[in-house]
């Protein structure tokens, strides 16, 4: 018995409209389910990517524990090598500047942005974890 991958993962937001935005139009990433004020998912390859506003899902609702945090958060989207030169000019393109990038002693590669609410998000070659 063993864990095999990551399902989901979140970050919290006071904004969901402006992080539905953000995710939809510069990471190309589909919506699929919203609640006003608590949440907006998306579909990210075989996993989902949760946004939650920490006011909203700090109480406990359809059985599921309360949860959140404060302060910026962190998260990595895997994209492939050859994309990056491609993902430098769209990220300018839609006025985010790349805050690092980083060229891993394993061979991997990572470009670190910020989202509208101040999350550090992270666009890396699976290289970076020997998953190529």
């Amino acid at each position: 018995m063993r864990v095999t991958r990551i399902l989901e993962t979140c970050l919290y937001v006071d904004d969901l409209e402006m992080a539905r935005e953000f995710y939809e139009r510069v990471l190309g990433l589909e919506p699929f389910a919203e609640v006003q004020g608590r949440h907006v998912f998306f579909r990210c390859g075989q996993a989902v990517f949760l946004v939650f506003n920490p006011e909203g899902s700090s109480k406990a609702g359809a059985g599921v524990p309360p949860h959140g945090a404060r302060g910026p958060g962190h998260v990595a989207f895997a994209v492939e090598a050859e994309a990056l030169p491609a993902w430098r000019e769209h990220l300018a393109a839609h006025g985010v500047s790349i805050e690092a990038e980083v060229t891993w002693p394993g061979g991997g590669r990572s470009l670190y942005f910020r989202d509208p609410a101040g999350n550090s998000v992270e666009l890396a070659t699976p290289e970076t974890w020997g998953l190529a």
